[in-house]
């Protein structure tokens, strides 16, 4: 599936620094704030932007790695921790119900059959992922077929008028697939890459380590062969963020991106379309080990740093309110002229 993303046009750029330069307040003071109002503002070509009907999606895979021991939580849990979503009993729940975020819930692989539910978008490609530590996670036909489900949900979601989308997810042994993805593309050692995920001890983590690293020197990827690397080690729901951040890129959306998985999924997104990170807030820096050299490898700055690492979106959600007040203060906030404020002689 092929994606057009295009570089937000430059041409409003001088008249909405103009605009946040002149509200009442010292140059800069706000900020972090004011460079993501300017890239709100840019992504959308006005001086008055808007964040209209956002919403979570929470990708949910298996993933077959599980196998080899590297998670502490059984293989069950994830399709548990979707019920417990479609209750409105987890963390993700909480915050976005907190900031008014419609959250999805898109089973883009799980080992269990749902029964229906109007909060839950069935995509499963299949019953989880193999085990890339012997053959690949999928077949290409099936990365290929993730992507185009994941561009599917953004278009639906924006013919409902959405223009800020977050992303999470949810996989027991979904870090062992994101600590790949970053080892090849990134081209770092894996030890660089990997982490204690749900809560490894000192043994699990090395076990991890191992393993990882037999599973990479197994299929010998070439790390320009992007859509390969993530068919051989992505997760359903990873392979499926893919293609939704795509498509909402291409459809000049704002991506809120969350910690570590989210960040690979991004990843792979911008080895295959570089622009995508003209469209990206990223939200915060995950206490998982590898998430902050994969942040300074695509040269980005998180908005905030809480010791988080529950995936899910939770981050995403949690920095919304600070988007938002991005957007609300260059929109509300009166300038030096309008409120008779001298300014700096």
């Amino acid at each position: 599936m092929k994606f057009n993303i295009v570089q937000p046009s430059q041409i409003v750029k001088t008249a909405l620094e103009n605009k946040i330069n002149n509200k009442t307040k010292p140059l800069g003071a706000l900020g972090m704030l004011e460079s993501v109002a300017l890239q709100i503002g840019l992504i959308q070509q006005t001086l008055t932007p808007q964040l209209v009907n956002p919403t979570m999606l929470v990708f949910a895979g298996d993933h077959g790695v599980v196998n080899a021991g590297v998670s502490p939580y059984p293989q069950a849990v994830t399709a548990q921790m979707v019920l417990n979503f479609l209750q409105g009993g987890a963390a993700i729940n909480v915050f976005s119900a907190q900031n008014n975020i419609h959250l999805q819930v898109i089973d883009s692989g799980v080992n269990y059959q749902f029964s229906p539910n109007s909060n839950l978008i069935d995509a499963k490609i299949a019953m989880g992922t193999h085990n890339f530590l012997y053959v690949p996670a999928m077949t290409i036909a099936q990365c290929e077929q993730s992507l185009t489900c994941g561009s599917g949900v953004v278009n639906t979601m924006v013919a409902k008028g959405c223009n800020v989308f977050g992303f999470g997810e949810m996989g027991i042994g979904n870090t062992s697939s994101a600590s790949c993805l970053m080892s090849i593309l990134c081209d770092l050692p894996i030890e660089e890459c990997v982490g204690r995920g749900t809560g490894l001890d000192d043994a699990g983590l090395l076990h991890k380590t191992n393993i990882l690293a037999q599973a990479i020197a197994h299929h010998e990827l070439n790390n320009n062969d992007v859509m390969q690397v993530l068919a051989t080690f992505g997760g359903f729901e990873i392979a499926m963020m893919v293609g939704a951040m795509l498509q909402a890129a291409e459809r000049q959306c704002i991506l809120l991106i969350d910690g570590f998985i989210t960040t690979s999924a991004l990843l792979v997104a911008a080895k295959i379309q570089p622009d995508i990170l003209h469209y990206c807030v990223f939200t915060h820096c995950s206490d998982e080990s590898g998430h902050k050299k994969m942040l300074d490898y695509l040269k980005v700055k998180p908005l905030l740093n809480m010791d988080l690492r529950l995936g899910e979106g939770t981050g995403a959600a949690l920095a919304y309110p600070l988007v938002l007040a991005a957007v609300n203060f260059i929109n509300q906030m009166a300038s030096f002229e309008s409120a008779s404020v001298s300014q700096k002689i």
